[in-house]
């Protein structure tokens, strides 16, 4: 009799071990990290931060499961923005839940904001991604989630979102013929 195929566990290496980069990062460097902002070419957030009760689906998972909200939006700013691959209980998802058992949630919260800044040079600073964090989660989730299914819904397929190099035009460029003046 053949023993059925091994499920795969939530726990992915990959993620394990990027994690651990970024927290490492963070305590090595941590004045560098909370002195950290945005440009100020940065570019507003689409999604207001207190819009958090639409899409009503996606309000009342992170009302009733933040962490499965958490591992989706780390799934579109890491792995693949149309969620191919995405499954809802991952190592993402089972880190917000550890950290929130500790009272530690708002530390990848706002690592996963300031991810999405980063990403899609958004406005915005450290110590914003930790207020936001900290004095209102769910809404920081929810806005942080449809940003970055809203970002990703605008970069094209490919690595990085890049399809292909830059090809100039086979004319070139041109200056307009100058306007006669009249006199």
């Amino acid at each position: 009799m053949a023993a059925a195929p091994a499920k795969p566990s939530p726990i992915n290496d990959h993620d394990v071990e990027d994690w651990k980069t970024r927290f490492n990062d963070v305590l090595a460097r941590p004045s560098e990290h909370i002195n950290s902002k945005s440009p100020p070419t940065a570019a507003p957030w689409h999604n207001s931060f207190f819009a958090c009760l639409t899409p009503i689906d996606t309000c009342l998972l992170t009302y009733c499961l933040p962490c499965v909200t958490f591992g989706r939006t780390h799934h579109r700013l890491r792995k693949d923005g149309s969620l191919e691959g995405y499954e809802p209980i991952n190592t993402s998802c089972l880190l917000f839940c550890g950290a929130g058992c500790f009272g530690a949630h708002w530390i990848p919260m706002a690592m996963q904001r300031a991810d999405i800044r980063a990403k899609y040079n958004l406005q915005g600073n450290c110590l914003t991604d930790i207020a936001t964090a900290c004095c209102c989660a769910l809404c920081d989730l929810v806005q942080v989630d449809k940003e970055a299914a809203f970002r990703a819904s605008e970069v094209p397929a490919g690595p990085q979102g890049v399809q292909q190099q830059y090809v100039a035009p086979a004319a070139g460029m041109e200056y307009p013929a100058p306007a006669e003046v009249k006199n």
